[in-house]
């Protein structure tokens, strides 16, 4: 990967108001910091390990919100839903402010039957690093896309292809949302650097088949979560189809 110039702290924790000024990107960014005995969830850690109930009743959630028409169904949106919490409050700080927490499955804890922010509360843990792609991809492709995809795979036949491009869609609407964010925010230093590293990220194995970038933060996925499938559902901005399978063109909707 080549390596986007991002000027870090490494060493030294985010401080509340660089948190604060993550989080107002928006509530996908924003993530909650205390102890273990604050935290109603459980340990990602934990249901890495086998855990598996906290995220099969996530998906119980998901369906029942959502009226899914079959279990892979919802175990796609609710495994895109956290895949993009991950990656925004991992390239938040990282955009913003150069540096990347120790978003380690072990401090990271997780409450399924809440939604963001409060889903998610990070325990004291060792110091941030640097930012960069590399230390990104290592943070959330291999610390957490990657043994996320098999605890779903374990409570439904879900595709790798699905969950890969999931994460795609994931880490191109985060790269967005702080791009937009900042070009609003009369700061486009960080609108370039979002890009830019969203970039970099790409060229990841893991990532580079997952669709394609277009200009700017836009991207369109080679897959589809399946999110149309459900009553009432449309197909996202970023999805492989023109109009949803099966459906006129008159009556497809379009979710952005």
């Amino acid at each position: 990967m080549a390596r986007t110039d991002i000027q870090g702290r490494a060493g030294r924790a985010v401080h509340p108001e660089q948190w604060a000024e993550v989080s107002s990107v928006g509530g996908f960014f924003a993530l909650r910091t205390g102890t273990a005995g604050d935290a109603a969830g459980r340990p990602l850690a934990a249901v890495y390990a086998g855990e598996d109930a906290p995220l099969s009743a996530r998906v119980d959630t998901v369906a029942a919100r959502l009226g899914a028409p079959e279990r892979r169904v919802a175990a796609s949106i609710a495994h895109l839903g956290l895949a993009a919490r991950l990656w925004s409050i991992a390239l938040g700080p990282a955009v913003l402010h150069g540096v990347l927490p120790d978003l380690g499955a072990e401090r990271l804890c997780w409450d399924g039957r809440r939604t963001s922010p409060d889903d998610l509360l990070l325990t004291p843990g060792g110091p941030d690093r640097e930012a960069s792609a590399e230390a990104l991809a290592q943070g959330v492709i291999d610390g957490h896309l990657a043994p996320l995809a098999e605890v779903f795979r374990r409570d439904t036949p879900v595709s790798y292809g699905l969950l890969r491009g999931n994460a795609g869609s994931a880490l191109a609407g985060a790269v967005r949302e702080l791009h937009g964010w900042a070009r609003k925010s009369g700061r486009p230093e960080v609108a370039e650097r979002a890009l830019a590293l969203g970039a970099e990220l790409f060229e990841h194995p893991q990532l580079a088949d997952t669709g394609t970038l277009l200009s700017g933060p836009a991207f369109r996925r080679r897959s589809c979560c399946l999110y149309y499938r459900c009553p009432g559902g449309g197909l996202c901005g970023d999805c492989v189809f023109e109009r949803p399978p099966g459906r006129s063109a008159a009556r497809h909707g379009t979710r952005r």
